[in-house]
């Protein structure tokens, strides 16, 4: 006996210490995991936007004229290395699958596993190791998709280039571009690295995905000051950008790694998301159950040897104990309240990479989120015209050729208004771009001008065809117009656009209610205070004009002078309708918004502005007043500053951090190249669909398949409804556990005999705690869930009103279940065997039903809907049903040492099992009384 009896002490005490290593084992491996894999790989960063081109050349020992010769390319691509971007390092599949055991719980699962196939419930020991591996291999896809993120830049490198070597142009692969080579680029080419401007005529870059700017931007050469900003470089091209119209030569500077787009992938490599909150409070929840667990065991089992109760039925009973104690149901409600929040997400236009982001996203306290295309419908506009003098207001977005044109709220129609119909033609014919199945072909800008036009029932093919083109006076930064010569008949009209500057001090005459009559000072001061007005409301502004040639074979001074002034067109990426209603959802949740652009700062502060961004004593801020302010002083002042502009990769990056360090849960948004570090950094990174590179995506844990904000705010809708369902379930969980705990403990403590034997703690556990907590977890999510504030990150999932609700609930379920015990045993005296059994069917009886109640802690089951939930209906009349099928079955009663239930006691413990539903129904009643 002495010997069994030590066993059963010594197997105690090597369990709790065999679970503190393991503790201290996954903390290190926790720890271990957040070192990085590799460190960037350093570079020399040099100016090459603000020296003279010779100096430039020197310095790389170019040719200007006949570029490199092939010797010396191969010389240089070993030495620098071939033009590609590197991929880092490769993270093996294993290691991947390793980390997903990283997890506390997790390692406590496998020990309920071997414990359960130990004493002979083999059943139960594989349901648990099937949960454990489903977990382990979800997260293992989504993760080995998200290490793909770095891989995916180097696609975005241009397959070919042009190239002048020893002299003569050729055609090689992109990765064979080195340093000192000299680009050819024309309209539709990818920029194969980065590089300087040798010579450029009307040439435009789209560098959207590099710097956010929404508009492909003008190049040309020159020298510009060291402090440029990466946006406004203008006498430079980079890697991974495009070119929007025109022609340049170019002398490369930088490849591969060294280039901009190099740096960012370096970025990318050192950006940490973390664990996700809810991963933290799990893990912290699974600490505190677990020491709680070992004690209450511990206790049992000295208790059980000091009352001479035979060792092994103390060992089996603690063990059982011990099993029952651990939801081991958690990860698997946890997996299926996540999965099924991923496919209402789906419906919601939102698509999850990563299955904790959904709950993650609910935590959100700041959403950093892009402009265009986002906030933004992303395509250009006309929403104010200027005719004469007459201000129009333009309705529909984007693309649409849905829309009207109104003025002193009438509806004006061009075919009635001479004005209006002169000035829409006009910016059609002077026009290069086409509307193809919905979208535009060419120039954002021209196509918004093709697109108002349209709206006017003007078609540049129906111009085309009646007024054919002459002569083309293309636009250049120099110039800052554009101008189209067409044949009208046996006369030709010049169409002119561009700024207004440019083109009213062309201008001699103005056409004002049909009639031409000469311009006067008083004309000019109203034009250039229209287009001060349209310019403060951020619109882009371009101003059209025409007149009537005696021939075509003028001088481009002949044709563009003494023009005829039309109107105005302010042009601008107009918000979503949708938009401004999310941004005050956000509001009213709690969550602050923050715009973050690679646009001029008036044009993002006029956006914010109407969206409701920007609220009185917010700030405006932009890459350059960052780069002025040390990381302590951006963690300080992001609290105040609601709108970035003309940011690089790098800004976007230390805002997330600031935040970080203020332990604020940061959603980011982004489309391009530029955003994807931020995105990785971020607790929840967010890409555009529809708009977004693949390497946005595969760093993002959502993808917005709209690329509309409105669909962010559904998902931070969507997860917090999971957090409350998860922390619902938790509660009805660690109740049912405690209940288990308590009644073990206060029968120890009083000398009793056991009240329930090992195999009813397992069954109590797989059919009162799995199904109804299943069912639980898709519980539809309460209409009030945006109207709280965002959960703290430092909140527990243990705070005090939930330990006080866990426990009021165990109590009042062991109280019963003692009660049902001790009047059985004690008073009826029918043995120990029947008390058993009553306080086995009256335990499992209260824990089913308080289900119902678990729904919710402030309204009552009648308020919430009995039916509401069906699948919760269900799941425990399902499981009533096995309860009172496992006391008829004959060999399942003679299993658990059963009788079959006789009408008054199923009246008597289902009276008793109703008890603890009815104190906690009406303890919801009390406190909302005493909150009023």
């Amino acid at each position: 006996m002495m010997f069994g009896e030590s066993f059963c002490v010594v197997w105690v005490l090597s369990a709790v210490f065999v679970l503190a290593g393991l503790l201290v084992i996954v903390d290190i491996f926790r720890c271990w995991r957040k070192i990085p894999s590799h460190s960037p790989r350093s570079t020399v960063r040099r100016s090459w936007h603000d020296r003279e081109l010779e100096s430039v050349a020197n310095e790389l020992v170019a040719d200007l004229a006949k570029g490199l010769n092939s010797a010396e390319v191969l010389r240089r691509l070993q030495r620098d290395g071939r033009n590609e971007l590197r991929k880092g390092m490769v993270v093996s599949s294993l290691a991947i699958f390793l980390r997903q055991f990283a997890s506390l719980v997790i390692w406590v699962l496998i020990g309920a596993a071997a414990i359960s196939v130990y004493l002979g419930e083999k059943a139960d020991g594989i349901a648990i190791i099937a949960i454990v591996g489903l977990n382990a291999l979800i997260g293992f896809i989504q993760e080995f998709r998200a290490e793909k993120a770095a891989a995916a830049l180097a696609r975005l490198a241009a397959p070919k280039a042009r190239v002048m070597r020893d002299g003569h142009a050729l055609v090689c692969a992109a990765s064979e571009v080195a340093a000192g080579d000299l680009l050819q680029l024309e309209a539709g080419d990818l920029v194969a690295a980065d590089a300087r401007l040798i010579s450029a005529s009307a040439l435009r870059a789209n560098e959207a995905s590099l710097t956010g700017e929404s508009l492909p931007v003008d190049k040309a050469i020159g020298i510009l000051s060291l402090a440029t900003p990466l946006a406004d470089r203008s006498n430079m091209v980079f890697l991974g950008t495009s070119i929007a119209g025109g022609s340049a030569q170019a002398l490369v500077i930088a490849t591969g790694m060294r280039t901009e787009l190099g740096r960012i992938a370096q970025l990318l490599d050192t950006a940490e998301s973390g664990a996700t909150p809810l991963q933290q409070r799990l893990d912290k929840t699974t600490r505190y159950l677990l020491w709680a667990c070992l004690g209450i065991v511990a206790l049992v089992s000295v208790l059980g040897l000091l009352r001479s109760i035979a060792p092994f039925e103390i060992f089996l009973s603690a063990i059982s104990l011990a099993v029952a104690a651990i939801p081991e149901g958690l990860p698997a409600v946890v997996t299926v309240a996540l999965a099924l929040g991923v496919q209402r997400m789906i419906r919601r236009n939102a698509l999850v990479r990563r299955l904790q982001s959904v709950e993650t996203l609910g935590c959100a306290e700041v959403i950093c989120t892009d402009k265009t295309g986002t906030l933004t419908v992303g395509e250009m506009t006309a929403r104010r015209l200027v005719g004469g003098r007459r201000l129009y207001t333009v309705t529909g977005e984007g693309y649409s050729v849905n829309g009207v044109f109104l003025s002193e709220h009438k509806e004006r129609k061009p075919a009635d208004d001479p004005d209006l119909y002169a000035l829409l033609y006009a910016a059609a014919a002077c026009n290069d771009a086409e509307i193809v199945n919905g979208g535009i072909i060419g120039d954002p800008t021209e196509g918004a001008l093709l697109v108002a036009a349209a709206k006017g029932g003007i078609s540049r093919g129906d111009i085309e065809m009646s007024a054919p083109r002459l002569t083309v006076l293309p636009f250049d930064s120099d110039r800052k117009r554009m101008t189209v010569v067409r044949r009208q008949g046996n006369t030709a009209l010049a169409f002119t656009k561009g700024a207004p500057e440019v083109v009213l001090a062309r201008c001699a005459y103005i056409q004002d209610a049909g009639a031409i009559r000469p311009l006067t000072d008083e004309d000019r001061a109203v034009i250039n205070q229209s287009a001060g007005w349209m310019a403060h409301d951020a619109l882009r502004v371009l101003a059209v004009a025409q007149r009537l040639l005696p021939d075509s074979s003028g001088s481009a001074e002949q044709i563009e002078g003494e023009l005829i002034f039309l109107g105005l067109f302010g042009l601008q990426d107009p918000p979503r309708a949708e938009a401004k209603s999310a941004v005050a959802r956000c509001r009213s949740a709690g969550i602050k918004v923050v715009m973050i652009t690679g646009d001029h700062p008036d044009t993002a502060a006029a956006i914010a502005h109407e969206l409701g961004i920007l609220a009185e004593g917010d700030k405006v801020v932009t890459g350059r007043d960052l780069e002025k302010m040390s990381d302590d002083e951006l963690a300080e002042a992001v609290k105040h500053i609601s709108v970035y502009a003309r940011v690089t990769a790098e800004d976007k990056l230390r805002i997330v951090r600031a935040w970080k360090v203020g332990n604020k849960v940061v959603a980011m948004t982004g489309d391009g190249v530029n955003d994807a570090p931020a995105l990785k950094e971020a607790a929840i990174g967010i890409a555009m669909g529809r708009t977004g590179t693949e390497v946005t995506k595969e760093a993002a844990d959502l993808i917005i398949t709209d690329d509309n904000f409105s669909s962010i705010v559904a998902a931070v809708e969507e997860g917090r409804g999971i957090y409350d369902n998860i922390a619902k379930t938790l509660v009805y969980l660690l109740a049912g556990n405690a209940a288990e705990l308590t009644v073990m403990l206060v029968a120890a403590m009083l000398g009793w005999p056991l009240p329930l034997l090992p195999l009813h703690l397992l069954w109590i556990n797989l059919v009162t705690d799995g199904l109804p907590a299943l069912a639980l977890a898709v519980d539809p999510i309460a209409s009030d869930v945006l109207k709280r504030p965002p959960r703290p990150p430092e909140a527990q999932l243990l705070d005090g009103g939930f330990i006080r609700l866990t426990l009021l609930a165990g109590f009042l379920i062991a109280t019963v279940s003692l009660s049902a015990f001790a009047y059985e045993y004690y008073l009826d005296g029918d043995g120990l065997e029947h008390a058993r059994d009553a306080t086995f069917t009256a335990l499992a009886m209260a824990q089913l039903l308080w289900a119902f109640s678990a729904r919710s802690n402030g309204r009552t089951i009648f308020e919430v809907g009995l039916l509401s939930n069906l699948w919760l209906f269900l799941t425990v009349s399902v499981s009533f049903f096995l309860q009172w099928l496992i006391h008829y079955v004959p060999a399942l009663r003679s299993l658990f040492s059963l009788e079959p239930i006789s009408l008054k006691h199923c009246v008597a413990w289902l009276g008793l099992g109703l008890f603890p539903l009815l104190v906690l129904e009406i303890r919801k009643v009390l406190l909302r009384r005493r909150v009023k």
